[in-house]
């Protein structure tokens, strides 16, 4: 019943993208002597139809302006498939590539489980070590393969937890643990440009419609999302602490968790290679240009080496992958490599070409004079308080995540945000980073974003648990987001001028 429901939901979608297509191309002419401004919103209207819909895979739909941006005339085949290679998905490829190596050697495995035994026995110190783990693994690795692998350790605990303590209260926590997870996936993803798409879409967009815009770089923007995560990660754990009772009173045996981490043996040469690499690239990446933290300014390496304007933090993570080719692993049984020959295969493509598709829409946005016209027409939102303005377009990214992709909703809107600062005359950011910033913040329901779906398949959680639960956090997680990119924004990026670059 389930696939017959999504079968004809899709096929819905797919037929209803097609007459939004058609409609917009036909009675839709805001400028006779621009036709490439109705080719690209009916263009626009079918993308969003399906991605929402999911009428067709999203990497399919993705692959739409290849098609008719040529056949329509607004943009040259070149120019759009220009779009799908770029410097942000090498950024995206090379991240990704450590995080495998990461997993093959459980490295990942090895770190989470450190800092639980670190944390102590009690029910609260077991929640706050387990959430603590997958926001700090999930900042690095995508939110999928940290909650995949979180899930068997916490559910080796829930077992000793349920054999130890009454059924009641064992159920209480189990909850807290596998909600705590799914949620700090989420959260610790918007720390870093590679911990979630959405952050790597709003740099590339951004850098689409605003040539002249600095690029935003990984330390910056830690500068930011850094605290706004840790926040929200507060605002979580006490959340769910207090709906669900996790008394400190409650404890583990201490040598339950001590036996988890033995038996991971003593930590091994690739781990080491792994963890060194790793290090090596995250300290390049927050030091490539200068960072100013207001009582000091420190000089980037780049900057020192006078190739400030040559290299990327792309450039980085293709080094530090690259290293992972080469260096040799000692162990026979697997491949010569601490990255073997078909981990490439391990790439999610599909994601890749969900990029493509959306920076291939956001240059057609700005080449056609779509996002000219859509700010003509938004002059309106002038009168409304900047503020307020922000707090709207947080709460109304944050909802519809729950039912659509992050990252398709993030490229959908960016360039339309965009179009909103002109005329407001904003700076673009104070608007489009609190909208990236919300597309992570899926928190209500199973299918808002892969950890919850993960951890509602464990059984042991109840739709209404995730959805009280998630509206309490999604409602605290727009106002921080709000109230700290509005502040601490201002700060880090000037959000509170309207800059040359986009004038």
């Amino acid at each position: 019943m389930r696939r017959l429901f999504i079968n004809r939901f899709s096929f819905l979608g797919l037929i209803s993208g097609i007459i939004a297509f058609v409609i917009i191309v036909l009675f839709f002419d805001p400028q006779p002597d621009k036709p490439a401004v109705k080719y690209t919103a009916g263009v626009a209207a079918l993308m969003a139809v399906w991605w929402m819909t999911e009428a067709l895979p999203l990497a399919v739909t993705a692959l739409i302006p290849l098609i008719l941006f040529p056949l329509t005339g607004v943009m040259p085949a070149s120019k759009v498939s220009d779009s799908y290679i770029n410097s942000v998905i090498f950024l995206f490829l090379g991240g990704f590539l450590i995080a495998i190596a990461m997993e093959r050697w459980k490295l990942h495995r090895r770190i989470a489980l450190k800092i639980i035994t670190l944390m102590g026995v009690s029910a609260p110190s077991i929640l706050l070590g387990f959430m603590i783990s997958a926001s700090l693994l999930s900042m690095w690795i995508s939110n999928t393969a940290t909650a995949v692998m979180m899930l068997p350790i916490a559910l080796a605990v829930i077992s000793k937890i349920e054999s130890d303590i009454p059924e009641k209260e064992a159920s209480r926590i189990s909850k807290a643990l596998l909600l705590g997870i799914a949620y700090s996936c989420s959260i610790g993803g918007i720390a870093t440009l590679v911990g979630t798409p959405p952050n790597l879409a709003l740099v590339r967009i951004t850098k689409i419609i605003f040539p002249d815009s600095p690029q935003i770089s990984f330390g910056s923007w830690m500068m930011l999302g850094l605290p706004i995560s840790a926040i929200i990660f507060l605002a979580a754990f006490i959340i769910i602490k207090i709906l669900f009772g996790v008394d400190k009173r409650i404890s583990l045996d201490k040598s339950f968790i001590k036996n988890e981490y033995s038996s991971l043996g003593k930590i091994s040469y690739e781990e080491k290679t792994v963890l060194t690499v790793f290090a090596f690239t995250v300290l390049m990446w927050i030091f490539r240009v200068e960072l100013n933290l207001g009582f000091m300014t420190i000089p980037g390496w780049s900057t020192i080496l006078n190739i400030s304007e040559l290299v990327d933090d792309s450039t980085i993570a293709v080094i530090a992958s690259m290293i992972l080719f080469v260096i040799p692993s000692k162990d026979k049984s697997e491949q010569s490599r601490i990255l073997a020959a078909n981990s490439i295969e391990q790439v999610p493509w599909s994601v890749i070409l969900l990029f493509g598709g959306g920076f291939a829409l956001a240059n057609a946005f700005s080449v056609s004079g779509l996002s000219d016209y859509i700010g003509l027409q938004l002059k309106g939102f002038a009168h409304i308080e900047i503020l307020i303005l922000i707090l709207i377009i947080s709460a109304s990214i944050n909802f519809l995540t729950e039912l659509t992709s992050n990252t398709a909703i993030t490229q959908m809107i960016l360039p339309v945000l965009a179009s909103v600062s002109l005329s407001v005359q904003v700076n673009p950011l104070l608007l489009m980073i609190p909208a990236t910033l919300s597309a992570s913040m899926a928190f209500m329901l199973p299918v808002g974003t892969p950890p919850n779906t993960i951890v509602f398949a464990s059984k042991r959680l109840r739709i209404s648990d995730m959805i009280k639960t998630g509206f309490l956090l999604n409602i605290s997680s727009i106002l921080i987001i709000t109230f700290l990119v509005y502040f601490l924004g201002n700060f880090i990026f000037e959000l509170n001028i309207f800059p040359d670059w986009a004038k």
